[in-house]
């Protein structure tokens, strides 16, 4: 049986707040979309929360995300203190931590998704336009304020950033946490190359939670309904009702409207905003949180970087407390010390905890631009150029590449920032993939791994470049962050070097006295050296980079990138990683 259009689901009073269940969005196009709105139980008007995702507003964080929750809980028991936690869910506020301190807090489910009919089509110019019509229907309910916040993870993140850049009057501020800005170089080709994330995660996480499976999907704990409901749609019907994502990027392999209309104008961020990025989210959100920070228009911006699990930090005191007084600041104008909150916040890593330390600036105005040179006689890293007999040396382009290693570090050495390293490479064949991943080696000569976003073996840095996609733009590339076009190939002349600079995704260690840095120069993805690790919601497992692996057939055909490649030494070929070094206070 179907819900009328034009009604809640349902409004009950439970655990001290209002709720109102299926609450109707309607859109200019006649869909109408499906939120449940958290509220105190009164007839006062609130500032909101918002979020607009593709993951089922229905269902629980506990089921639909179960590894995710008991390492979340494990590892961080705050995380479920303070709450009942009865309606967690994937990558939003709890409301049971934010109705008590005078916040509405609304989940919408996204066009086609959970409890929202309509055509499946994440990250669409259409979505956009949800969002921000959303915003402006939250501000003038009557128990609105008129000031509406954007917060959560991931996609809502994503989410907030391109609704910031539409400039919808009545939003006020935004927590952008962990979210890629740049739909092509963070989330489908890591330097021109493809990564198969999207695909696996629109099987694993998306189609799963499809407006239409109702009595094939699951019922949610919070209420009895069903996550897709209410109505049950045949399978050929679900898959009209939904855009083949992978089928889009297969045909825009460079960085065309496609992608600029699915990533925000970021002269157009004016709004507050809050940007949390991970350390360890190489592969997809890392890079968003910075480039956002570092190039919005915004004249009130502020960057916390932190490590450990994707999902976690959000969750914990640390996060809710940095959160809570971001928001109260400017959707209340409530006294909570944000005038004082330092610019940039960052969490130094350490190899074996995390100290937080407030910055004015990013990158640090104190870096010292360090370059450790690659030497081929013993696969070295120095300070010193090479001066070297050998001229060239080869790799099998899907082997394990080349690995060069510094002398013990003879001080704690800390490296915070962007890097960039500079080749001069040749192929056997017409192009050549560069996969660049900074390491930390132990005295013993174990590598340093960190719990990354989701891989819990994740390296210190990784980048990425196809040699084809070499082209920079002058104007947006500086001197530790080459930017690439991505706008047209120029091929490979096997056996002609060229030469290519490499940006390495920033990164935070302090690397302790007698450990070594690395650089591992190719062909194929890091693999760490040990047990795969799983979890639910991802479909294979993982070993070293997560689910954001390169190693779709199509895009890599054998015959182009399965050659052998080869790195040229000499007085005009600098082989080097260029690394931001802190000095010590």
């Amino acid at each position: 049986m179907s819900t009328s259009p034009l009604t809640p689901l349902r409004s009950e009073a439970r655990d001290g707040m209002r709720i109102d269940w299926d609450t109707p969005i309607p859109m200019d196009d006649g869909v109408v979309l499906r939120c449940d709105v958290f509220r105190p139980d009164d007839d006062q008007a609130y500032p909101v929360l918002l979020s607009y995702g593709p993951y089922g507003k229905g269902l629980a964080f506990q089921e639909g995300y179960k590894t995710a929750w008991d390492i979340m809980v494990e590892q961080h028991p705050d995380t479920a203190r303070g709450s009942s936690n009865a309606y967690q869910n994937w990558e939003v506020v709890d409301p049971e931590k934010w109705v008590p301190d005078g916040y509405v807090c609304i989940r919408i489910d996204s066009r086609g998704a959970g409890r929202s009919p309509g055509v499946s089509d994440q990250h669409s110019p259409r979505e956009t336009k949800d969002i921000v019509d959303s915003i402006e229907w939250a501000a003038a309910q009557p128990w609105c304020t008129g000031k509406v916040g954007m917060n959560g993870i991931s996609y809502y993140a994503i989410n907030a950033w391109r609704a910031a850049a539409q400039q919808p009057p009545n939003l006020a501020a935004i927590c952008a946490w962990e979210g890629n800005s740049d739909r092509y170089r963070e989330a489908t080709h890591h330097g021109g190359i493809l990564c198969v994330f999207a695909k696996n995660w629109h099987e694993m996480q998306v189609k799963t939670v499809q407006h239409g499976r109702g009595e094939r999907g699951a019922r949610s704990a919070f209420n009895g309904e069903w996550v897709c409901g209410p109505d049950t749609l045949p399978e050929d019907q679900l898959a009209d009702n939904r855009v083949d994502m992978w089928r889009q990027l297969i045909q825009h392999p460079l960085d065309d409207d496609y992608y600029r209309e699915r990533s925000p104008d970021f002269d157009r961020i004016t709004v507050p905003f809050l940007s949390a990025g991970n350390w360890g989210g190489q592969g997809l959100h890392l890079r968003g949180n910075i480039e956002a920070f570092m190039r919005s228009a915004s004249t009130q911006k502020w960057l916390e970087m932190h490590g450990g699990a994707h999902w976690a930090e959000f969750y914990t005191d640390y996060g809710v407390t940095l959160q809570k007084r971001f928001f109260g600041h400017f959707l209340k104008g409530e006294a909570t010390g944000w005038e004082d909150q330092a610019p940039v916040q960052l969490q130094i890593r350490h190899v074996d905890r995390f100290v937080v330390r407030g910055e004015h600036e990013w990158p640090l105005a104190r870096t010292q631009w360090t370059r450790f040179h690659l030497n081929p006689d013993d696969l070295s890293l120095s300070q010193e150029p090479a001066r070297s007999s050998l001229s060239t040396l080869d790799f099998d382009a899907m082997g394990d590449g080349l690995t060069f290693r510094s002398l013990p570090m003879t001080t704690d050495t800390e490296i915070t920032g962007p890097s960039v390293l500079r080749l001069k490479v040749s192929s056997s064949t017409t192009d050549a993939d560069i996969f660049a991943v900074l390491r930390v080696f132990d005295p013993s000569g174990t590598e340093v791994v960190f719990h990354g976003a989701l891989d819990p073996h994740t390296p210190i840095g990784q980048g990425w470049l196809r040699a084809s996609h070499r082209k920079q733009d002058a104007a947006l590339s500086l001197p530790y962050r080459p930017y690439y076009t991505h706008d047209e190939p120029w091929p490979l002349t096997p056996g002609e070097p060229v030469a290519l600079d490499v940006e390495i995704w920033p990164t935070c260690i302090v690397v302790p006295v007698g450990y070594r840095i690395a650089i591992t120069v190719r062909g194929k993805d890091y693999e760490w050296d040990g047990p795969a690790a799983r979890l639910s919601n991802m479909k294979h497992p993982m070993k070293g980079c997560g689910p954001f692996v390169h190693d779709d057939p199509d895009d890599r055909p054998m015959h182009t990138f399965g050659g052998v490649t080869t790195l040229h030494f000499g007085d005009a070929a600098d082989n080097a990683v260029m690394l931001p070094v802190i000095p010590a206070d």
